[in-house]
């Protein structure tokens, strides 16, 4: 059964602190809110530390197969739970999980492209581009210091359960630079003033990177070997950083099967 919890318990205050990058980085522990994430969490074979959950949340869940596996599951009340929750309308269930171990280094040592987040602030953006990283078979994801936290809420919400397959790592523009170059990954930038796109023939192994969709990437990253851009019409705005990053990870991936 799960065990009770009043509101005052002590326990939920260190929670409360995980909807804060400090508090994140100081227990080396994120929140995982909803049903689907934690689904998405089992298949990936990630368990988690801890389930908190309303009565209702907990039942629909089967509460009792994750206390079958030695997870504890804590039950609140609603009034409760939505103090642990940044959503309007809370989920009623979490789970609390490790903050995986990723380093840069280990990013640039798997195969494949890597996305850089240079400067991407928007935690809808930033989610959405790991889970487009996944889709076309990115190495990892680098978040760029000062931008996104990869295990904020809104940004694990929005990876849709790809922030458990895909290495993330957060990041300095110098030692990625100095990273790169010792691990011979060219830089390619998105820019206004790049190769088009579509004939830039992209290496397999290049360092991706995605700026801020008003400044793009000038303001974060000093420098890269190449530029590129995604050719659109004189009369549309600039794409966002998602739909933006998501077509030059398709490119990427394209032109590295056709080389195949």
């Amino acid at each position: 059964m799960p065990t009770p919890l009043s509101p005052h318990n002590p326990r939920l205050e260190a929670i409360r602190e995980l909807l804060t990058s400090r508090g994140r980085r100081a227990a080396g522990r994120f929140l995982a809110e909803g049903p689907t994430l934690l689904e998405e969490a089992e298949r990936s074979g990630i368990a988690p530390l801890e389930i908190y959950g309303t009565g209702a949340a907990l039942e629909r869940a089967g509460a009792a197969r994750f206390e079958a596996a030695g997870i504890a599951v804590f039950e609140l009340p609603e009034r409760t739970f939505a103090r642990l929750s940044d959503l309007e309308t809370p989920a009623g269930l979490l789970g609390l999980f490790p903050i995986p171990p990723s380093e840069l280094a280990a990013i640039l040592d798997r195969p494949g492209a890597v996305l850089l987040l240079a400067g991407v602030n928007d935690p809808g953006n930033a989610g959405t581009l790991v889970r487009s990283a996944e889709a076309f078979g990115a190495a990892g994801v680098l978040f760029g210091r000062g931008g996104a936290d990869p295990f904020g809420p809104k940004v694990v919400r929005a990876t849709m359960g790809s922030i458990f397959r895909v290495p993330v790592a957060q990041v300095e523009a110098e030692a990625v630079l100095a990273a790169a170059q010792a691990s011979g990954r060219p830089v390619i930038a998105t820019d206004v003033d790049g190769e088009d796109l579509g004939t830039a023939a992209i290496p397999a192994n290049a360092i991706l990177a995605i700026g801020n969709e008003r400044r793009g990437v000038r303001d974060w990253l000093p420098r890269w070997d190449r530029a590129v851009r995604i050719p659109q019409r004189a009369t549309t705005e600039s794409l966002n950083a998602a739909v933006a990053g998501s077509i030059v990870l398709y490119e990427s991936a394209r032109v590295t099967s056709s080389v195949k």
